[in-house]
């Protein structure tokens, strides 16, 4: 194998995952009926010219429905990991700067909620807030996705805190949040990045897992996940196509996304060795 092949971005993968972005964000423009209707009189239809990948149990578009529930599934994605990056962003550098006792106090706390299963912490928190909704799932996937990404601010932040310009700036006088923001943030983003990327990924796969378990969104709003909740309907029926198409997008998307995050962590392990 080319031993430069690794260094080359995965631009099948980002072209991939930036046509279905793209198709999902202008879905009005793609689709072809209106994705919550519901059609009783072409129920569990199989793919032909006029459903070009059939309908559901409730007679919905499933074409139409890839379009605007992938949007749904990739605002969750993109919400509940800009959550969980501001917190672990905060969180790390609050424990890479802190004196030796609070980083300890600190990481232990981090490694107990590492203990828990996240899907058990996230399905404790959206019992916490009631009815799930696009918000509040985002919340909640976000509110439990930062304490990977927290652990390396940290350990980056530590590296850092003896730079001469940090020093500086503290002689200064400047805040917490100003030596976070203008020098430490630019320094250990790139290294987060391919687990930002992974967060996405798994705030996807959260969401999907919720709804296919019965306790994430409601089979009226839209997504991916929800999509796949009708799974045993559709078993029932023999319909695979409720089941495969949705699957087909969701499993692309979590693997160009991965090829992405991989690419960046090589890119950002690359970049480490040569400092």
């Amino acid at each position: 194998m080319d031993k430069h092949s690794s260094r080359r971005p995965p631009v099948i993968s980002i072209g991939i995952l930036a046509l279905i972005s793209l198709a999902c964000l202008f879905s009005e423009v793609i689709m072809t009926k209106d994705p919550s209707y519901l059609d009783l009189y072409n129920c569990n239809v199989a793919p032909n010219s006029e459903f070009l990948f059939g309908t559901d149990t409730l007679g919905r578009d499933i074409f139409s429905m890839i379009w605007y529930g992938g949007r749904i599934s990739l605002f969750i994605g993109l919400l509940s990991t800009l959550i969980s990056t501001v917190i672990a962003v905060v969180f790390g550098a609050l424990s890479g700067m802190a004196p030796k006792w609070l980083d300890d106090i600190l990481m232990r706390f981090t490694e107990i909620l590492l203990s828990v299963p996240s899907l058990l912490l996230i399905v404790l928190l959206q019992a916490i807030f009631g009815d799930a909704g696009t918000l509040s799932i985002a919340v909640v996937i976000g509110l439990t996705g930062w304490i990977s990404i927290a652990k390396i601010v940290r350990t980056e932040v530590r590296q850092l805190s003896g730079s001469r310009y940090i020093i500086a700036s503290r002689c200064m006088g400047g805040s917490f949040f100003h030596i976070l923001w203008r020098h430490l943030t630019p320094n250990f983003f790139p290294t987060i990045m391919f687990m930002i990327v992974m967060n996405i990924r798994s705030a996807i796969v959260a969401e999907s897992t919720l709804s296919f378990m019965g306790i994430g969104l409601p089979i009226e709003v839209i997504s991916w996940g929800s999509m796949l909740s009708l799974a045993q309907r559709a078993m029932l029926t023999g319909s695979y196509w409720i089941i495969v198409i949705p699957g087909v997008f969701l499993v692309l998307t979590i693997f160009c996304m991965t090829e992405i995050g991989n690419y960046l962590r090589k890119t950002s392990g690359r970049r480490a060795s040569n400092l």
